[in-house]
């Protein structure tokens, strides 16, 4: 598998983990969904939403494409139908984006300033894609973490990378 094949597996990988964990949000009473359960964004609300406003920033950095907040709590939506709609537009937004790219590209040194610390930065594109997708993975974790506290072992998905990989052929 080439480094670009393995972006766009991880790509639709994000997509699938993002719509499982938005299944299992949805099934949660809207005050377990909002409460404040100590991750470090708080709620499940907040952070989904945590996700999706950086993935807008990254684009907007990677991709020079989109509007994205100057906040990393941003809340981008209240209502979780609403943040999800954006959610999957997003990832079909980033997958088209990464399918796009040819395996040169993945080179390109990227320029950006951070939002938490405007130091300039530079680093490879793949660099900035593994950092991406493991992010969202990160919080995804969090996510998780908190449904099994809030609503028992059986509400959190298996989001396991072998399993998306299994379900969609690739060996």
């Amino acid at each position: 598998m080439s480094l670009s094949q393995h972006y766009i597996m991880f790509a639709r990988y994000n997509a699938w983990a993002n719509g499982r964990i938005y299944d299992a949000a949805a099934a949660l009473r809207d005050e377990d969904y909002r409460a404040d359960r100590g991750a470090f964004f708080g709620s499940v609300h907040r952070t989904l939403n945590h996700l999706l406003v950086t993935d807008r920033i990254w684009m907007v950095r990677l991709a020079q494409q989109g509007t994205a907040p100057d906040r990393l709590d941003a809340i981008l939506h209240e209502r979780l139908n609403e943040l999800r709609t954006a959610r999957e537009a997003e990832d079909r937004r980033i997958t088209a984006w990464i399918e796009s790219l040819a395996e040169a590209d993945l080179g390109a040194i990227v320029q950006y300033r951070p939002v938490s610390n405007p130091k300039p930065v530079a680093q490879s594109l793949s660099s900035a894609l593994a950092h991406l997708f493991n992010h969202q993975t990160h919080h995804r974790g969090q996510i998780h973490g908190l449904l099994t506290a809030i609503a028992g072992k059986g509400a959190a998905p298996s989001l396991d990378l072998i399993l998306f990989q299994r379900e969609q052929g690739i060996g």
